[in-house]
């Protein structure tokens, strides 16, 4: 096999564990959303665990990764997509670290259930999901065109989050009854926030691959 080649063909196995690893941290979004609807622990329980196979999926990925740039020491646009990956990596794990902190809150509250105080928490996590999904997708195609789009998407997320602190205040204002939960709300809502917020970065990465520069400032 020709070092192109062999360089391709790992390429092509680095796509693979990305979007093994975009499955995974989407399945937790969604087992996310469902142990905060029916404050279920044991599907919380399974987020946390399986949080641990996302952090092994990212070591094997930066592994991977360093591997490509110590031995076929790629330069220009190859580069620029390993590089790209070990940020992309970073970003995906904070994904599912952050779908494991909302789990850890709803084990720790063993109240009412606190869904049924708002309403906008699932369609806020439905949304940031679906800008997850796609932008690991326009990631691994190489698809800038696509990414600058999804970027344009966090705009509904961060309008459903100002929603979501909006029932928090009215709640409030209403009765001290539930300002434990009314914190717990606003604590997950921000992670979905910054869910929405780590898709961005994914899409920056893959605007990366194709110009060498991020937020307008070259990097190579």
């Amino acid at each position: 096999m020709t070092a192109r080649l062999s360089f391709e063909h790992e390429l092509q196995l680095l796509r693979g564990n990305l979007n093994e690893m975009g499955s995974l941290i989407e399945d937790a979004i969604d087992k996310t959303l469902l142990a905060f609807e029916t404050q279920n622990e044991e599907i919380a329980n399974e987020i946390i665990q399986g949080d641990r196979t996302i952090n092994d999926i990212e070591k094997t990925i930066e592994s991977r990764c360093l591997s490509l740039i110590l031995k076929q020491q790629p330069v220009a646009r190859d580069l620029r997509i390993v590089t790209a990956a070990l940020k992309v990596v970073t970003d995906m794990e904070r994904i599912g670290d952050h779908a494991a902190d909302i789990a850890e809150l709803i084990i720790r509250e063993k109240r009412e259930p606190i869904f049924n105080l708002v309403k906008y928490i699932p369609e806020m996590g439905k949304a940031a999901k679906e800008m997850v999904h796609d932008a690991v997708m326009a990631f691994t195609t190489l698809n800038m065109e696509e990414a600058r789009l999804i970027e344009l998407r966090d705009d509904i997320v961060d309008d459903l989050f100002d929603k979501v602190k909006g029932e928090v205040a009215s709640l409030l204002r209403a009765t001290n009854e539930h300002v434990d939960q009314c914190v717990d709300i606003l604590m997950i809502a921000k992670y979905l926030e910054r869910i929405g917020d780590h898709a961005v970065n994914i899409c920056e990465w893959t605007e990366f691959n194709e110009t060498g520069s991020v937020n307008n400032i070259r990097i190579l």
